[in-house]
């Protein structure tokens, strides 16, 4: 079964997690570019479901925050979206946001339809949303937002959006809107990048939908990549459910090198050219030779010795840690198991027999050392690559940066 590898990445810059009981606020002032001052506007925290919107006179407050780094996200109708990143280490902030004018929303165009373009917004929905049971509930309720580009000469799909793409989550309760600043499919890697700012708004619901939405919600976090590094922040991996292996790539002593592949090869035609009859071994010893470069290079195999988190994680700045390995981590979560449909999704990865069916993700690092928070938020983007469960669940099974799991409550 095709085994394809996924990148999901967010640019959030969420609050970091502290000791310290003091709280601290986020103030400031929205004004256009002429200099008056917009009320009305959406203030939002990346990756949060803490929001406010300014008074009349433009001014706005976000209160009761914990020392750290955030991401702060402005919406206004007929303006483009804005974000700003605010630390507060041991006093509140105060900004000024400029807001731009959305000219294309403004102004009336005329695009040429693309007849293509139903078909690549599928391929993004798959790869932006999920597959997931829980992604089949989502809905994207402004997909005109999107713009879509196909470059056919690298055949990789771009798209993009200069508003806030609205995604309704009828799974997990929430409403998410989404600041896209990058989606990329390459179909010939089969990688998928994405990038950009989410907010969480709770959807309105009877008593009914709201159990199931917190039910659902607790199975979306459990085992999740944001679990996974909260608890390697914590040191409660075993606690937790979590076992790392490393995944390791062994030299195939039955290949050749390519320097001799290349010299033995050379030499074999140098021969057919110089020799009048040279025979048909010369002739199997090149189909040999092609035989033997058709072999990997390399075996995987699962060193399930284990990862000792004390040597994998440390903690070289305050309330940030870092990890930094070789290989790869062969993560699993052992509270939960995975489906059939999961299991006929296309991310399966490949067990010893004497595995238990857990879910299973395998961790590239692409480049390191990767910096994260208590929070479960990565510092670095585009620094990790996700293969296995944490390649199937994308948008549709995301919760906030400040979820909290019940029994933690």
């Amino acid at each position: 079964m095709f085994k394809a590898l996924f990148l999901t990445i967010f640019f959030i810059c969420c609050c970091i997690a502290t000791d310290a009981q003091t709280l601290y606020a986020i103030s400031g002032v929205v004004k256009d570019k002429k200099g008056e001052t917009l009320p009305g506007a959406g203030i939002y925290l990346s990756g949060y479901t803490i929001a406010t919107v300014t008074n009349n006179d433009g001014q706005f407050v976000l209160s009761k925050l914990k020392p750290g780094s955030y991401e702060v996200v402005v919406q206004m109708i007929g303006y483009l979206p804005f974000s700003k990143s605010v630390v507060i280490s041991d006093r509140p902030m105060n900004i000024s946001v400029v807001l731009s004018e959305n000219t294309i929303q403004l102004n009336e165009v005329v695009i040429q339809a693309d007849p293509n373009r139903e078909k690549y917004l599928q391929v993004f929905k798959e790869f932006f949303i999920g597959r997931t049971p829980n992604s089949q509930k989502c809905k994207i309720l402004n997909p005109q937002v999107l713009y879509v580009k196909y470059d056919g000469d690298h055949n990789i799909l771009n798209v993009t959006s200069n508003e806030f793409l609205v995604v309704e989550n009828k799974a997990l309760g929430y409403r998410l809107k989404y600041m896209l600043n990058l989606f990329e499919y390459n179909y010939n890697t089969r990688i998928v990048y994405f990038a950009g700012l989410p907010v969480f708004e709770d959807l309105k619901g009877s008593g009914t939908k709201r159990k199931l939405w917190l039910k659902n919600r607790e199975t979306a976090y459990m085992g999740s990549p944001q679990h996974f590094f909260q608890s390697l922040y914590r040191n409660t991996i075993k606690e937790e459910g979590f076992i790392i292996y490393k995944r390791i790539k062994i030299p195939n002593p039955n290949r050749p090198s390519d320097s001799y592949i290349r010299t033995t090869r050379a030499r074999l035609l140098l021969k057919i050219r110089n020799v009048v009859n040279p025979g048909s071994a010369t002739a199997d010893s090149l189909q040999t030779l092609a035989h033997l470069q058709d072999l990997p290079k390399e075996y995987v195999a699962l060193d399930t010795s284990g990862v000792n988190t004390d040597t994998l994680v440390t903690a070289r700045h305050a309330n940030l840690k870092t990890i930094n390995y070789k290989d790869e981590l062969y993560v699993m979560y052992t509270k939960e198991q995975e489906s059939n449909v999961y299991s006929n999704s296309g991310h399966y990865v490949m067990r010893p027999l004497n595995i238990p069916n857990y879910e299973i993700s395998v961790v590239h690092m692409l480049q390191g050392p990767v910096n994260f928070y208590a929070n479960g938020s990565m510092h670095d983007a585009k620094s990790l690559l996700y293969e296995g469960f944490w390649a199937y669940e994308k948008i549709g099974d995301m919760v906030p940066m400040d979820y909290i799991p019940v029994n933690k409550r």
